[in-house]
């Protein structure tokens, strides 16, 4: 008996007709899907540089409030803008009469006691009294800071280097500085960094030698700008900061504010 098989398939001119279908009919998909995916796509850009630039922002605001009352300083070069001032740490009220060892502003003095809790003190810290920011009572210039002597730990009493300040505190307060810290906003480079534990400059010109420690905050940076304004003495100033970031034909543009205290 013989037996027979039917051999079922595609021919060559089919499988030609069904791959122009197939990729007709995927030209149209795409074509109704590309819309929705640029905008999917465009909505996660601008998230991740608003998100940047307001995580930077915040970490500028924190940092600015600790700053020494009126040390805040703004300035332009070469196209960059340097917002700059010196960072506290901790601060309280020396003992101004009675007995005990007070802070003497007759005379060049080398000591004091705390009054209150103990302060919490390193090495390489500043001490800072009644800072106004003026000729005569900068501490830029050195007139309203001298350097801590003694060593690490909480201390009562607090050795400094032997200084007479030019003016008492109404408050009888003092703060601690640990240094200067700057923000440099660069559209050149496209960068906004964070520079700190340099040395304290007198008047406008920042330098930051090799090896001073710096953070990269944001990238993409196509414009900023920043802006003190002092205020009266006593009075909270107010500092200004506006930061473009841009990618891909996108900006994004976030301003903020914060008071710094200038009430020494």
């Amino acid at each position: 008996m013989r037996r027979t098989f039917n051999h079922a398939g595609f021919t060559l001119i089919e499988m030609i007709i069904v791959i122009a279908i197939t990729a007709i009919i995927g030209s149209m998909v795409a074509l109704f899907l590309r819309a929705p995916l640029d905008s999917y796509v465009a909505q996660d850009r601008r998230a991740r540089l608003a998100d940047e630039a307001d995580t930077a922002l915040r970490r500028m605001g924190r940092d600015i409030r600790l700053a020494l009352p009126n040390s805040v300083r703004v300035t332009s070069l070469g196209g960059a803008f340097y917002l700059e001032f010196l960072g506290t740490r901790s601060g309280g009220r020396y003992r101004a009469q009675g007995g005990g060892d007070i802070l003497d502003f007759t005379t060049a003095d080398t000591s004091f006691d705390v009054l209150g809790p103990a302060v919490a003190m390193q090495a390489g810290d500043r001490i800072a009294v009644y800072n106004l920011g003026i000729p005569g009572a900068d501490a830029w210039a050195g007139n309203t800071l001298t350097a801590y002597a003694g060593a690490a730990g909480n201390m009562t009493n607090i050795a400094i280097a032997s200084k007479q300040f030019p003016l008492a505190s109404p408050g009888s307060r003092f703060q601690v500085v640990e240094g200067p810290v700057s923000y440099v906003c660069n559209p050149a480079t496209g960068t906004l960094t964070r520079y700190w534990g340099y040395a304290i400059v007198a008047g406008q010109t920042i330098a930051f030698p090799a090896g001073t420690p710096q953070a990269l905050l944001a990238t993409h940076v196509g414009g900023c700008s920043f802006d003190y304004q002092p205020g009266a003495t006593e009075r909270n100033g107010l500092v200004s900061m506006t930061l473009d970031l841009s990618q891909a034909n996108e900006t994004v543009r976030l301003y903020a504010t914060t008071q710094v205290s200038n009430q020494p």
